[in-house]
């Protein structure tokens, strides 16, 4: 399974939006993740993979940016 692929299971499990409805290039608050909701869906990966992301991450605000983001936080830690 792809991170983007995690990260749709993970928003769908978190708020029930349905991975088929987001597009992963579409802002996320369009489907009603506010900032707040975002900053908990950061924790939540962050537990989901093991990884820290920076405050600079909260910045991102499509699932294919984040899908990066959560790409390199990995590559690094496993470097």
């Amino acid at each position: 399974m792809s991170t983007l692929q995690d990260l749709q299971a993970l928003i769908h499990e978190k708020f029930g939006i349905d991975p088929a409805e987001l597009d992963p290039h579409a802002s996320m608050r369009e489907k009603g993740v506010d900032s707040l909701a975002l900053v908990e869906f950061l924790f939540a990966i962050e537990d989901r993979f093991g990884i820290s992301m920076s405050d600079e991450d909260s910045n991102v605000d499509t699932l294919a940016e984040l899908a990066v983001v959560v790409d390199k936080a990995r590559a690094t830690q496993a470097a």
